[in-house]
């Protein structure tokens, strides 16, 4: 008996050395790919632009994220918004952009047809069927930038090998605990994933908040009616992107994303949501996730160590590299200074993210704009007696 439990104590050891390993090597990702992103000379063409904004309700910064965008240093684009409906809360707002930027191609869509339960999608359809452009850039509605940002976003695209650019985003939170929680898990966190990702085996996906591309590669992947049912649509647009043959490549220009104050259900809901979208979109690499998490590792070989020293040991090596991860990640290389400030929620965030990864098991429903959905093989159904609630929320008048 005592050898059994000698062995599945050596086990539990050796197991929570793996996230150690993964935060070494994510810092050596992350240092490989900023060194060489800043020393890049990049191309300096500068083809017109379509920015393509799905857009619902409005938040604490809207105004300033929406004014980014009419601030670019760009000679020739154009900004498209659309929303579901006359009673967005956003289309005073647009409005508004409208008229302070008088000198910009501003225009605003109102509803999209319904090609599939994803609302976002059916808005990007439209979006891209009015843009005048052949370079096409995807941003979210809470996303804010810097003024070289289409400069960056579309330089790679110079080459034709490379079908998608997409970008890290920073937070922005207001003074609430969920929010900063949830900003400071992207940047400390899943931007590792990324880097680790595209250089273990290079990047197979793209992130929503900011996506640039062409209608040609927009085209050979099926365009945004392929996607109209998936439910991690940012993800799905690289990767078919990436099956077609196109590259994805990530920007050095990072962006701003918005975390608004959020109650305790709700944030809740938000990270089972996304916990579980990761999960039914590679069940693979999630599962594989348990091996990244070092907060209950360490916990687990502090409670078997056979001694005090090396409990502490591995405490404290969690501790330490898993802050100087975060800092090399995600202040260092995104420059995400919300995470400066905040950094000592690292620990506070994983606790939680081990919880969410739990909960994501649960089932495959997830609750998204007010529409419960079952998800089957990465798509969305509305659960039933739902459906003609969720078209009819897509809209089915679009104008301009």
């Amino acid at each position: 008996m005592m050898s059994h439990f000698a062995i599945w104590r050596a086990s539990v050891l050796l197991l929570a050395l793996a996230p150690l390993v993964y935060y070494a090597l994510a810092m050596l990702a992350a240092l490989r790919f900023f060194r060489r992103a800043h020393a890049q000379v990049l191309p300096n063409p500068t083809p017109a632009v379509s920015v393509l904004k799905p857009v619902l309700g409005v938040d604490f910064a809207s105004h300033e994220n929406f004014s980014s965008f009419c601030l670019q240093d760009y000679p020739e684009y154009e900004i498209l918004f659309a929303v579901n409906g006359d009673t967005d809360p956003a289309m005073p707002l647009i409005r508004r952009i409208i008229s302070d930027f008088p000198e910009r191609n501003i225009r605003l869509l109102v509803g999209a047809e319904h090609l599939g339960a994803n609302r976002k999608v059916n808005k990007l359809a439209r979006l891209a069927r009015e843009a005048r452009h052949e370079v096409l850039v995807l941003t979210d509605g809470d996303v804010r930038v810097g003024p070289r940002y289409l400069r960056e976003i579309t330089a790679p695209l110079g080459d034709r090998r490379v079908g998608a650019v997409t970008s890290f985003y920073r937070g922005i939170a207001e003074r609430n605990l969920g929010a900063e929680i949830e900003a400071v898990g992207a940047s400390s966190d899943f931007f590792a994933g990324v880097l680790m990702a595209g250089w273990m085996e290079g990047i197979t996906f793209a992130l929503g908040a900011s996506i640039a591309t062409t209608r040609e590669w927009l085209g050979k992947m099926g365009g945004f009616e392929a996607i109209a049912d998936a439910l991690a649509d940012d993800y799905e647009l690289g990767h078919r992107i990436a099956k077609a043959g196109g590259e994805v490549v990530l920007s050095r220009e990072a962006v701003w994303t918005v975390y608004p104050a959020q109650s305790l259900r709700s944030f809740w809901d938000h990270q089972v949501r996304w916990a579980r979208t990761v999960r039914l979109c590679r069940p693979l690499s999630y599962i594989g996730l348990l091996l990244t998490q070092g907060l209950p590792w360490a916990l687990l070989a502090a409670l078997v160590a056979p001694a005090k020293w090396i409990a502490v040991a591995y405490l404290l090596a969690y501790l330490i590299l898993r802050l100087a991860m975060a800092w090399t990640v995600g202040v260092w290389g995104a420059g995400d200074g919300l995470l400066r400030r905040k950094i000592w929620l690292v620990p506070l965030r994983d606790a939680i993210h081990f919880v969410t990864w739990l909960a994501s098991f649960g089932s495959n429903h997830i609750r998204w704009g007010g529409v419960e959905y079952v998800i089957r093989k990465g798509r969305m159904s509305p659960l039933a007696g739902v459906e003609k609630a969720a078209a009819k929320a897509a809209g089915h008048a679009p104008r301009s």
